[in-house]
């Protein structure tokens, strides 16, 4: 089994909310974040909201369906690390009118600060705090924990860098705003080694001098999920021990590398335990870059599992240089990752254990051990730094203009009742930031809603904890309005744009009353809905033991001519919807072999080709699968049929085609419990339609799972975030990263020479139009990509549209746009060109319709 799925075994929780969960509490962004005036509601007025008390302070009536978060939910991975020995240095203090110094931050106590220089003439913005831990060790997030006896100082826009020397110091590893309030503030990064960390305060989060404090500052340890690497094949390796049982059972040191987790390597026990330390020694037998050991503890038992650990690194098997890596692990089945402290050239790599985890005997047992490397970038892709939101992105939307839309619910970090209200946010790609804003005039909470990209280029958003609401968000007024409430109350539902203009919404017994929550209709022309009762949402349930509550929620709809749709999952049943007149559903046969697959996904990657990703046979707590199918539509027919496997079960992922027409699928659990990182997947994967396989790509540093998102951008790069939403939690994910694909970038990670459009799309068009688009170079082909809104790892509004073209001279070209709405359906697509290597232009943003 391979590290990347954290699968049965591993269980992986990311520290970035460990401390003091409150509004904004995790705040990074790429650039400084501005804010938006809230603009004034069209359409029907919604009911007068109460005025809300102060985040800390807000209760919310529970939804009978609130979910339970589990256990190991709550519990950090990444351990506050030891301050013993550190120092710390500022760009300046206060010690005249205040003892301020920066030496504080350090003492354990909140009652004392480190502020900037205030008395006479206060120090301008920036203000830096400077950490030496003294010595190298690897560090995945900052804790900041603001003054206690008042609010001035507190930190507002603000970057991190790293450094080995105190000397270079690297680009900002974690940039932001954090939000106006006392709450402790953990701020994240991907996991690496250094010695120095430096905060850099650019604002005072309520602007209210240039002033900086801090009570507290604390570092967070390894959290076992470096990024941006690649499992290294263990071909050829051979491995040896310090001592090996072969008496009492087959524990030789050679099993480590045998794939067979029920296979081991145990210490010497039969006779007299050799006691501990014990080593066992990978001999690679060739150089090769590591920046990672993972170890798989024995499934068979407790005994021997690893406890406190050094690993070290030869080039020739006798000399060993000084650590790189060190830490305990815990004591359970979960597979463990010790990240280097700094990438080594090398051929032998030791693993120490100085201690049994649960004091249990003299022992040491591995079932499997490997090694990870960098990702080559043409091959592996690359990741940003991660960047965040004022809120857990459970729920996003790609905009004209750039942008995209991010929502929770009625806090940022938690759900539950029927508040009446919202959190949302929205990220600027241009500028990269980020403006936060409560929605309280539509009445409506849109936690776990259904979500539909209309034919104008407004987002509809339907049900959820507010469950018979509906509110429209226009991009271009960036004004969000109430309309007519559903006929049915729903929640977890499933929507789609029809070929008609209009928007067509099934199933959603997550909220609302019992009963069969048949399709309806909404047209954008009276605002108001139309029942189906010829369309009951019983055919497409799957067997879910928890019954309709979670056999209807997420629905895989694929609209196409006619106002038809065909719903294609997760129930392993396939069915033709007819939206005109009273409705009807009618069986399309079933997904070839599939089982029901709640919790995965479809993309369509080509004109009347889709592909289904993972699930489960249940919504929770059982097995997630790692198959995939094709599903072919030629008129009324459905074809389905198997393609290759994932390498990595998922459930709870998301899937995102790009402009090529290969599918990246993205985090997920190998089973999936929602709001927990055990089982996660970090390694995403990419699907070739040319070969029907899976390759891998380069890791995340932040688990995606339950409420995580994926949307492709106009730059053809893939924005990944989001997960939990489980109040005081240690899974919430605040934030999230954008990921680079391998075809936009040459080996040595630099981009790619890319296609430009340079003229000739209009910001809006109609279906059958011949567009004359112009390019600065020659390129091979168009294509429309519709931009979509994604939601509990569904995203029904992708939709990859190839355009035929003919060359009409030196950089000019005829395009078509397909006349068929059930093959361009009305709504706002990005128009990529792509170069003879499928290396895509920049988008424009144009509205067919």
């Amino acid at each position: 089994m391979s590290r990347r799925s954290l699968a049965p075994p591993r269980a992986l929780r990311r520290p970035h909310l460990l401390i003091g969960l409150a509004l904004g509490s995790l705040l990074f962004a790429s650039t400084p974040w501005l804010g938006v005036a809230s603009s004034a509601a069209a359409g029907r007025a919604p009911d007068p909201r109460p005025t809300a008390a102060p985040f800390d302070q807000q209760t919310a009536a529970q939804s009978p369906h609130h979910g339970i978060v589990p256990a190991n939910a709550m519990e950090p991975t990444a351990a506050v690390l030891d301050r013993t020995g550190w120092t710390a240095t500022a760009s300046d203090e206060e010690t005249t009118g205040e003892n301020g110094r920066a030496a504080n931050v350090l003492d354990g106590s909140t009652g004392t600060i480190w502020h900037s220089k205030w008395s006479a003439t206060p120090a301008p913005l920036p203000h830096t705090l400077t950490l030496d831990m003294h010595r190298t060790t690897v560090v995945s997030a900052l804790v900041y924990v603001p003054r206690t006896n008042g609010p001035n100082g507190r930190v507002g826009e603000y970057g991190i860098t790293v450094s080995q020397d105190g000397q270079n110091w690297t680009s900002p590893v974690a940039t932001g705003t954090l939000a106006d309030d006392a709450g402790t503030k953990t701020l994240g990064f991907a996991p690496q080694g250094a010695r120095f960390v430096r905060l850099t305060a650019l604002t005072e989060a309520g602007g209210r001098g240039p002033w900086t404090s801090a009570a507290e500052i604390n570092m967070l340890g390894d959290p076992g999920t470096p990024e941006a690497t690649v499992d290294l094949p263990r071909t050829g390796w051979t491995a040896a021990a310090s001592d090996e049982e072969t008496a009492g059972e087959n524990g030789r040191a050679a099993n480590v590398l045998d794939g067979d987790p029920t296979t081991l390597w145990h210490s010497r026990y039969a006779g007299t335990p050799a006691p501990l330390p014990h080593t066992v020694t990978l001999d690679m037998h060739r150089m090769t870059v590591v920046s990672a050991l993972v170890y798989h503890p024995r499934a068979s038992g407790a005994n021997g599992r690893a406890g406190a650990y050094t690993v070290t690194t030869s080039t020739d098997g006798t000399a060993f240089g000084a650590p790189v890596a060190t830490g305990t692990w815990r004591d359970d089945d979960t597979v463990k990752t010790a990240t280097f402290t700094r990438a080594e050239n090398t051929r032998f790599i030791r693993l120490t254990v100085t201690t049994e985890a649960g004091g249990r005997g003299p022992w040491t047992s591995a079932a499997e051990i490997r090694l990870s490397g960098p990702a080559a970038p043409a091959v592996h892709g690359t990741w940003d730094r991660i960047t965040g939101f004022p809120l857990v992105p459970v729920a996003t939307a790609v905009l004209p203009g750039d942008k995209l839309l991010a929502w929770s619910a009625y806090a940022v970090d938690r759900f539950g009742g029927s508040n009446g209200y919202t959190q949302t946010a929205i990220l600027d790609l241009k500028t990269g930031t980020v403006t936060q804003r409560r929605i309280d005039n539509t009445g409506h909470d849109m936690f776990c809603p259904g979500i539909a990209m209309l034919a104008d280029g407004r987002v509809l958003v339907t049900g959820g904890s507010n469950a018979e609401k509906a509110s429209i968000y226009d991009p271009a007024a960036d004004a969000w309005s109430a309309t007519t409430s559903m006929n049915i109350a729903r929640g977890y539902q499933a929507m789609t744009l029809l070929s008609t203009g209009e928007a067509f919404v099934l199933g959603g017994s997550w909220s609302g009353p019992e009963g069969d929550k048949a399709g309806e209709v909404w047209s954008p022309d009276t605002r108001t809905w139309r029942r189906l009762p010829g369309v009951l949402a019983a055919p497409a349930l799957t067997a879910d033991p928890a019954g309709p509550y979670r056999a209807d929620n997420h629905m895989w709809l694929h609209a196409t001519s006619g106002g038809k749709v065909l719903q294609l999952g997760p129930s392993k049943q396939m069915n033709w919807i007819s939206t005109t007149g009273q409705g009807g559903i009618t069986a399309a046969g079933t997904r070839a072999d599939s089982q029901d697959a709640m919790t995965g996904n479809a993309v369509s990657y080509d004109i009347g080709k889709l592909l289904t990703l993972g699930g489960s046979p249940a919504y929770e707590r059982t097995p997630a699968t790692r198959r995939a199918y094709t599903v072919g539509i030629d008129g009324s027919q459905v074809q389905a049929a198997r393609t290759g496997d994932m390498e990595y079960a998922r459930a709870f992922s998301n899937s995102v085609v790009l402009p090529d027409g290969e599918v990246a699928v993205f985090g997920g659990q190998t089973y999936p419990v929602p709001f927990s990182d055990a089982t996660s997947v970090l390694t995403p994967e990419l699907w070739d339609p040319s070969t029907g396989t899976f390759t891998p790509l380069a890791t995340m540093a932040v688990p995606r799972n339950y409420h995580s998102v994926a949307n492709l951008l106009p730059d053809g790069r893939i924005f990944s975030g989001g997960g939990g939403l489980c109040g005081d939690c240690a899974t919430n994910h605040a934030d999230g990263s954008v990921f680079t694909p391998p075809y936009l970038l040459d080996a040595d990670g630099s981009p790619k020479p890319r296609p430009v459009i340079t003229g000739g799309v209009p910001a809006r068009t109609a279906p059958g139009t011949e567009l004359t688009v112009t390019t600065q170079t020659p390129v091979a082909s168009f294509v429309l990509m519709r931009a979509a809104a994604a939601t509990h790892s569904v995203d029904n509004d992708q939709r990859r549209v190839p355009l035929v073209s003919t060359a009409t001279g030196s950089g000019a070209y005829a395009v078509s746009v397909p006349a068929d709405t059930g093959v361009v359906l009305p709504g706002t697509y990005m128009l990529f060109a792509l170069d003879t290597q499928g290396v895509p232009s920049i988008a424009r943003f144009i509205t067919v319709s």
